[in-house]
């Protein structure tokens, strides 16, 4: 996967990689992440478009917000990713989707 198969994969992936991952990762994943970053900074044809997010100091099961602790992070999660979800599918949806209904 990934570099050797960017040619296949990237216009599938384009937009729909979001990473986030706390700098102090238990298991050190963060240094996977580094160079997933790097891979995925130099694609071209398409550009990933996607989003790779550092938690400053935390750790493994960091969700994407710095302005919380993550006891509460943690549990705001839903909270915190719906609207980006509800972004992402506005943007990616058919023309004939029904966009309307399901938005409160």
């Amino acid at each position: 996967m990934g570099q050797r198969d960017w040619k296949e994969l990237g216009p599938k992936l384009k937009g729909k990689i979001r990473i986030f991952v706390g700098d102090m990762d238990n298991s050190f994943l963060n240094n996977a992440v580094y160079i997933m970053e790097k891979f995925l900074e130099s694609t071209k044809a398409p550009y990933y478009d996607g989003v790779v997010e550092y938690g400053d100091r935390y750790g493994h099961c960091w969700f994407g917000d710095n302005s919380q602790p993550y006891a509460i992070s943690r549990l705001t999660v839903t909270q915190q990713l719906a609207p980006q979800m509800r972004e992402h599918l506005l943007k990616t949806a058919p023309p004939e989707a029904d966009t309307k209904s399901w938005i409160y």
